[in-house]
């Protein structure tokens, strides 16, 4: 099938049913706890996660996919016929993701052209311009015209989460410029902002009630915003915080899902995570 196509990585938290109805091709990473080693979504379902992280001592790992998974990928769409490829990535600030897929893209550059995009963002933030990438492609727009789209809604996408626990994070190596938050009292709750692609602080509450009122609040400032997504580390008090942010915006225009493997190692359990883009 001609025209442009578009890989991701798993990062992209978008469900198997939604990547296969506009034809996205998903990269998986590798999720590690200790010694065992797991296919993100191949060998470990969302679920599964979450399971065996609220029954192990250890913190999880992710590590990023070989360039020869994404080269195939590349090259299953060269083989379908495509045009070209254009890849979006989770953030080159917190993953090697990136890395993998330009050396990728520079091994089947004689079979198909590519274009590795660089997100600058997670979850839903990075799912979100993967499917407007995939609906523009579908509709027949070219590379040229699908990567000014995705620079315009790269720089107007926020994704911010209200934490329950820096262990992850900070055991990751992911902590960036919340570092900060170190040290801190335990009873803190922390709220960092992923939006520019890097973790940075946006505040510590008392309590996590206080620390989903300010996310909602957080949202709330940007007005009515488009492409509204709650994405939780199996977090008890969902219910909560769609109450709080009910008041402004209506339940049935809000994506709500799991954080997935990738990101859920990061930011541990129990996180509580907005993505949105600022209207134009």
């Amino acid at each position: 099938m001609a025209g442009v196509r578009i890989v991701t990585d798993s990062a992209c938290d978008l469900r198997p049913a939604v990547t296969a109805e506009l034809g996205i091709a998903v990269v998986p990473l590798s999720i590690r706890f200790g010694t065992e080693e797991f296919t993100d979504r191949v060998d470990l379902t969302v679920e599964q996660f979450y399971e065996k992280m609220a029954a192990s001592d250890a913190l999880p790992e992710t590590a990023a996919p070989a360039p020869g998974a994404f080269a195939e990928a590349f090259t299953a769409a060269a083989d379908d016929g495509a045009d070209a490829v254009i890849c979006i990535n989770i953030s080159s600030e917190l993953s090697a993701t990136m890395q993998s897929a330009t050396s990728a893209a520079k091994e089947v550059a004689d079979r198909i052209p590519v274009t590795v995009f660089d997100s600058r963002s997670i979850t839903m933030g990075l799912g979100t311009q993967v499917l407007e990438a995939a609906r523009a492609a579908a509709d027949g727009a070219d590379v040229a015209t699908i990567v000014t789209m995705l620079e315009d809604l790269r720089d107007r996408t926020r994704v911010f989460g209200a934490l329950d626990t820096l262990d992850n994070l900070k055991k990751g190596g992911r902590i960036g410029g919340a570092q900060a938050l170190i040290g801190t009292m335990l009873s803190i709750k922390p709220m960092v902002d992923i939006s520019t692609g890097k973790v940075e602080e946006a505040g510590k509450h008392r309590t996590r009630r206080k620390s989903l009122t300010a996310l909602r609040d957080r949202v709330a400032a940007d007005g009515a915003v488009e492409h509204l997504a709650v994405l939780h580390a199996n977090a008890s008090d969902l219910d909560d915080f769609m109450d709080l942010i009910a008041e402004r915006y209506p339940r049935d225009q809000i994506h709500v899902d799991l954080i997935g493997p990738v990101i859920g190692t990061h930011a541990g359990p129990g996180t509580m995570g907005c993505c949105w883009v600022v209207p134009a």
